[in-house]
């Protein structure tokens, strides 16, 4: 494999090295994406709602509001609630209402679903490991340094203290 250019066969330059990069890393996402997604959908599961059993499995019993789960994925999803709606139907999640705000739903991991994740932990973590094979832990930790500035510039929503320095 090489550069992006060569994989996508653009001939010409790109407009800027700033699109050549968001390419770069849009593309490599697409790519550990589907190198993850083929350890969990043998199991009936997408990556996205392996993610929200993980996230429920680490709540513990107590679960969490629907709306606390959609802020911790990593992949932000609006149909939040038809993808738990998929999970329950496959009995992976149960819900119930939060005995004190009866507005606020409770999502719980099954044991059905601990049980999946649980058997999922060493393969996925083997598949992450495949994925930055090349990089060593230093490499690894200068990417996600990287990754963690670019995100908080491209945040589409600026955090309070951007948005200060923006009103100054």
């Amino acid at each position: 494999m090489g550069s992006i250019r060569e994989e996508i066969k653009q001939t010409r330059p790109f407009a800027s090295l700033a699109t050549e990069a968001v390419l770069t890393l849009l593309r490599t996402a697409d790519q550990v994406r589907a190198c993850l997604a083929a350890v969990v959908e043998p199991h009936g599961i997408t990556p996205q709602q392996y993610n929200v059993l993980r996230i429920l499995r680490g709540a513990g019993p107590g679960g969490l509001p629907t709306l606390e789960i959609a802020v911790r994925m990593i992949e932000r999803s609006p149909g939040i609630t038809r993808l738990l709606d998929r999970l329950q139907a496959k009995g992976l999640v149960s819900r119930r209402r939060c005995p004190e705000d009866r507005r606020q739903v409770l999502c719980c991991a099954t044991a059905q679903a601990l049980s999946l994740v649980g058997r999922l932990d060493r393969p996925m973590d083997e598949a992450t490991a495949r994925a930055l094979a090349p990089l060593r832990p230093p490499a690894a930790a200068r990417l996600i340094r990287l990754l963690d500035s670019v995100r908080a510039h491209a945040s589409p929503r600026p955090d309070r203290k951007q948005e200060k320095e923006r009103r100054s």
